[in-house]
C-alpha cells in the first residue's frame, strides 16, 4: 500500500504544478485553490508512504514522478519545446525511479 500512497501523492504533485502555472502567480483564485488542496494531498500521501519506506527512496519516487510528468503535461497541454535531449533527461528519471524501486 506504501507505493500506492507514493505514486498517487506523485500524480497529485503533478496536478498541483500544473495548477501553480495556471495561477498566474496566485492571482487566479480557482487554480490557486486546486493548487492548495493538491499540494496537501500530496504531502499527505507522501508521509503516509514514508511510514514504511525509505526517505531516499520515497522522496527520489515523488520527486522524479513529479519532474517527469510536469514535463510531459508542459509539453502536451502548455506547448512547452520538446527535443531529444529533454526527452532523454526524462527517460534518464524514470530510469533512475526503476532502479530505485527494485533496489528498495
Amino acid at each position: 500500500m506504501p507505493w500506492v500512497y507514493l505514486v498517487l501523492a506523485g500524480f497529485l504533485e503533478i496536478i498541483w504544478a500544473f495548477a501553480m502555472k495556471q495561477s498566474h502567480g496566485f492571482t487566479r483564485v480557482f487554480p490557486t485553490l486546486v493548487m492548495a488542496v493538491a499540494m496537501m494531498g500530496s504531502f499527505g500521501l507522501l508521509a503516509l508512504a514514508m511510514r514504511h519506506l525509505p526517505l531516499g527512496t520515497a522522496y527520489m519516487t515523488w520527486t522524479g514522478i513529479g519532474a517527469v510528468g510536469a514535463f510531459i503535461v508542459g509539453v502536451t497541454l502548455l506547448s512547452e519545446p520538446v527535443s531529444l535531449l529533454r526527452i532523454v533527461a526524462a527517460l534518464l528519471i524514470v530510469s533512475g525511479l526503476i532502479l530505485m524501486k527494485y533496489a528498495s
